[in-house]
């Protein structure tokens, strides 16, 4: 792909700043949304409680990608943080799907986040992006944050949501809690073990990203997890391998239900999903397996 001016929401997170080196470093022009006064060309203000976009600063942007939001793990969930979640989603792509649709040359696609909390407990079951919404909270958000993206879509900008799983990561997000108590020898197997977490290497999520942005015919939802899931159990062992430490201890239902309350059904509840579209669409996936996407993670 030539170089392209790209716009990037959720820049600071660990996707966003994985994305962005991976975009300068090929050349790439990339405009960074702050929710603050600019204090550099390459930065544009936003302020998604207020629904405003600095719609200007997007001019010339081939490429816009939405992956703010108040990270789900990161406090216990009371209404007040649920509300925080929701509309820091819901409001900012509005704004961000509205300010793409005002320009006099859109930008040829909108790549908006989602996560696969959209499939809700699946159990043993896999299911693909064809699978229809779960119940619960995380579902009817992930529900109404994709349609959010609406006024992009209907301007007939190319719309694609990246529902991502777990990202395994040294540092940030669920993984980068989970390194520190495995090297410590503290890991261990989460409720029995049995339900399923669908992970993927960041490595390999922010290629997703790019092979997304890079290709026209693409749209709407695709997963960004590995080929295979495997249980909470399989990947705890497969962590205690790769970091060549004991995973004697297993932390139960209840006291996780006790220490996350409502969150703790996100950890204990089972999630087999595929990337089918992904894989169908031609993408190549660097670090498949579990042990591969740790080993990854520590270099």
């Amino acid at each position: 792909m030539e170089a392209s001016r790209i716009a990037v929401a959720g820049a600071s997170g660990l996707i966003g700043t994985a994305l962005v080196r991976s975009l300068t470093a090929d050349g790439h022009e990339v405009v960074r949304l702050v929710r603050r006064t600019p204090r550099t060309e390459d930065e544009v203000e936003w302020d998604p409680e207020r629904g405003y976009v600095d719609a200007v600063g997007l001019t010339g942007c081939d490429a816009v990608v939405n992956l703010a939001g108040a990270g789900i793990a990161d406090r216990r969930w009371s209404d007040a943080y649920k509300r925080t979640i929701r509309d820091s989603r819901l409001l900012g792509t509005a704004a961000l799907a509205e300010a793409a649709a005002s320009l006099d040359r859109p930008p040829r696609v909108f790549l908006n986040g989602s996560a696969i909390g959209f499939y809700g407990d699946t159990g043993t079951r896999a299911v693909d992006e064809s699978a229809p919404p779960g119940d619960g909270f995380l579902p009817s958000l992930c529900v109404e944050w994709e349609e959010a993206a609406a006024p992009a879509r209907e301007a007939g900008v190319r719309t694609v949501f990246a529902r991502t799983g777990l990202v395994v990561a040294r540092e940030g997000g669920a993984w980068g809690r989970l390194f520190p108590l495995f090297r410590a020898g503290l890991g261990g197997k989460m409720g029995d073990g049995r339900q399923y977490w669908s992970y993927i290497a960041l490595h390999d999520h922010v290629a997703a990203l790019r092979f997304l942005i890079d290709s026209d015919s693409l749209s709407g939802p695709f997963n960004l997890t590995a080929p295979e899931p495997l249980t909470n159990g399989e990947i705890t062992a497969a962590m205690g391998r790769v970091l060549h430490r004991p995973t004697l201890f297993q932390v139960p239902a209840p006291v996780l239900k006790a220490v996350l309350g409502e969150m703790a059904q996100e950890v204990l509840g089972s999630q087999r999903v595929r990337p089918a579209r992904l894989l169908e669409s031609g993408f190549t996936f660097a670090f498949p397996g579990i042990e591969e996407a740790v080993r990854a993670a520590r270099a």
